[in-house]
């Protein structure tokens, strides 16, 4: 019996060790900790949304882009939808490493019950899927959309790229590769959109600054941990490549109208403001959505939250500000 003891204690110990061992030599075995959460959320979000889903979307799901079975977007736009339709093409977040379009289906829906086609891009994430292959995929899922645009009811010309969290920045990085060619050439990726075609971008709770992120604060081991596994490197900071994800410190006045915003109780919220404030000096066009003083704070990716008023006020001033570029009134102003 003393030896069948000693030999399971043994045995929980090499599992203990080889489990602090792989957590700490590897960020995978965290980060699928963080995806699973990832999807919880994303099903609670979808779950709440479902009373907003207008009646008679269609929606036309898992058309592919590439080979990988990732590769894939989904489509949504009213029934009855004859010819393109202004299109809004959105990146999802799960923190560079998580993430699907289930967890923003129901939005889309939401946004293509005002007269949208609204596409959701898949892009791989989990072991092996590091940067730049997220940027490249969806810069090839632009290029499947404005080939194919007649047949999906896109208009290739009045392209609308949104994102949030980790996929804000993605689309913000996929903007500086179309309309920015010295910014393209050192990534390293053809863009697949012409700059007149991408009419402006949505930037909702994303990060924007690699520089600026607080590594020692309260999220510090969570981001050096995905981080650590969207560059595939340890010592992220000194990867010259990497750094260029950056959006902030790469925009010029050439970067297209943007609609930035994120919720006060963010830990994001600095960089989104910090973005606000250098395109604005750059001369580009922004409509700046912030809430300094809303009580109680408005979390991370507070705008799929459509039971609250805040969630409704971001939904109303994203539909003015693409109002406004169709033509079709002013955007409210800038605030925060």
């Amino acid at each position: 019996m003393k030896r069948l003891v000693l030999w399971f204690t043994g045995i929980v110990v090499v599992l203990t060790v080889a489990g602090v061992l792989a957590f700490k030599l590897s960020p995978w075995p965290s980060v699928a900790v963080f995806a699973y959460l990832f999807s919880k959320g994303d099903q609670a979000s979808e779950a709440a949304l479902e009373k907003h889903v207008p009646a008679g979307i269609v929606a036309r799901r898992g058309l592919a882009y590439g080979e990988s079975r990732d590769e894939i977007f989904d489509v949504y736009y009213r029934q009855g939808t004859e010819g393109p339709g202004p299109t809004i093409v959105w990146v999802h977040g799960g923190g560079w490493i998580g993430g699907s379009t289930d967890g923003i289906a129901n939005y889309m829906k939401v946004l293509a019950g005002h007269g949208y086609t609204t596409v959701a891009v898949e892009y791989s994430t989990g072991y092996g899927a590091t940067y730049p292959k997220p940027v490249q995929q969806v810069n090839a899922a632009l290029g499947r959309l404005v080939r194919d645009a007649a047949d999906l009811h896109i208009d290739p010309g009045a392209v609308v790229l949104a994102g949030d969290s980790a996929g804000a920045q993605i689309a913000g990085q996929i903007a500086l590769i179309t309309t920015d060619p010295a910014y393209a050439d050192r990534l390293g990726i053809a863009p697949q959109l012409k700059p007149d075609q991408l009419s402006s971008v949505l930037l909702l709770s994303g990060a924007y600054d690699l520089a600026a992120l607080d590594f020692e604060g309260d999220y510090a081991w969570f981001l050096r941990t995905v981080l650590w596994a969207y560059s595939g490197v340890e010592n992220f900071l000194d990867d010259e490549r990497f750094r260029l994800l950056s959006v902030t410190g790469h925009v010029t006045s050439t970067f297209p109208p943007s609609f930035i915003s994120s919720g006060n109780g963010d830990p994001l919220a600095p960089q989104a403001v910090a973005l606000t404030q250098k395109l604005d000096r750059l001369g580009v066009r922004t409509d700046a959505l912030f809430f300094p003083n809303h009580a109680p704070p408005l979390p991370h990716e507070y705008q799929f939250n459509l039971d609250d008023p805040a969630g409704q006020e971001a939904l109303k001033r994203i539909l003015a500000f693409l109002d406004a570029r169709r033509g079709r009134g002013a955007a409210s102003p800038s605030s925060g």
